[in-house]
C-alpha cells in the first residue's frame, strides 16, 4: 500500500496533466475533424488542413494555457503564443505529410482514407506537441506556486 502510495504521489501531477491535455486535444481534434471536412467540400484538402488546424490551434491555446499548464511559470503571452503556434505549425506537417501522401500518392479521395490519414497525421502530431510544450512553451516554475493563502491571509497595507 505504501508503494502505491509513493508511486501516486510521485506520477498524480503528470496523470492530471496528461488528462488535461488529452480533453483539450480531444475537444480540438473534434473541431479540427469537423471544420476539415467541411472546408474539404469547397477547397482542397491541404488547404482544408491548413484552416482547420489553424482554428482548433486557437482553441488549444487557449485550453491548454489557461487550465493543462496553469500551475507552469507564465513567460509571457506574446512568447507562448508565438512558440506554440510555431511549434503546432511544426505538428501541422505531420497531418499535411500524411493527407497529401494518401491523396496525392497513393491516390485514395474516398472519405474514409482522407479522415484515416488526418487521424494519422494528428497522433504523430499530438506526440511532438505534447513534448514540446512541455519543453519551451509552458516552461517549470521556478518558484513553487502557492496553493492557498498563507496562514494569517493577507496583511493590509499601511
Amino acid at each position: 500500500m505504501d508503494f502505491t502510495r509513493r508511486l501516486y504521489h510521485r506520477f498524480s501531477s503528470l496523470v492530471h496533466e496528461l488528462a488535461k491535455f488529452g480533453s483539450i486535444g480531444a475537444v480540438a481534434f473534434v473541431i479540427d475533424t469537423s471544420l476539415l471536412n467541411l472546408f474539404n467540400l469547397f477547397l482542397g484538402p491541404l488547404t482544408s488542413k491548413l484552416f482547420a488546424t489553424i482554428i482548433s490551434t486557437t482553441f488549444a491555446y487557449v485550453g491548454n494555457r489557461f487550465w493543462t499548464f496553469r500551475h507552469r511559470e507564465q513567460s509571457g503571452l506574446r512568447r507562448e503564443y508565438f512558440l506554440f503556434f510555431l511549434l503546432n505549425g511544426i505538428a501541422l506537417l505531420f497531418g499535411i505529410l500524411t493527407i497529401g501522401f494518401t491523396t496525392y500518392t497513393l491516390n485514395l479521395h474516398d472519405p474514409l482514407s482522407f479522415n484515416i490519414a488526418n487521424i494519422v497525421g494528428v497522433g504523430l502530431g499530438t506526440l511532438f506537441r505534447y513534448w514540446s510544450y512541455k519543453k519551451w512553451v509552458f516552461l517549470e516554475a521556478t518558484d513553487p506556486i502557492p496553493v492557498e493563502l498563507p496562514e494569517g491571509g493577507v496583511k493590509p497595507g499601511r
